[in-house]
């Protein structure tokens, strides 16, 4: 088990849902640490470059609307194997076919409103956050519970 940080975004429909707190704290509960969190109004800028990876397929420019239209909740979160722990708790990227118990299987409908994103490797967690969060914004901290979650 590695100690690793990862990138998630509550996307807009989470956020207009007033799903924020019930994401975070599953995360929390299940010991994955916040250590950097915001609230942006994403510029298309910003969402083009996060998306870049996807330019020119048919769903690039509908994702960057869809993204900017309401805020976002950016966050860094830090725990062992955080990555696939995330991912794992986010469940499929299309929520008709995630899990009941998935953030996507309990609160999403469609592909296209899937409530959460989150970095699906290593490479794309360092340039995510380092696209989304300066240094400084992000904190270095020991929660007091984390030695109960480890071993």
């Amino acid at each position: 088990m590695t100690k690793e940080r990862t990138f998630v975004m509550i996307k807009p429909d989470a956020v207009q849902r007033g799903l924020v707190g019930e994401i975070i704290g599953r995360f929390e509960k299940k010991g994955v640490k916040v250590v950097a969190m915001k609230m942006v109004s994403v510029s298309k800028e910003l969402a083009e470059k996060h998306y870049g990876i996807h330019k020119g397929k048919s769903f690039f420019e509908p994702t960057v609307q869809y993204i900017t239209s309401s805020p976002v909740v950016a966050l860094v979160l830090e725990g062992k194997n955080a990555i696939e722990m995330v991912r794992g708790m986010m469940g499929e990227t299309n929520p008709q076919d995630a899990a009941m118990g998935t953030i996507r299987g309990d609160y999403g409908q469609f592909i296209g409103r899937n409530i959460v994103h989150g970095s699906d490797g290593p490479d794309t967690a360092e340039f995510e956050i380092n696209l989304w969060f300066k240094p400084e914004e992000i904190s270095s901290y020991t929660r007091i519970d984390e030695e109960w979650f480890t071993e």
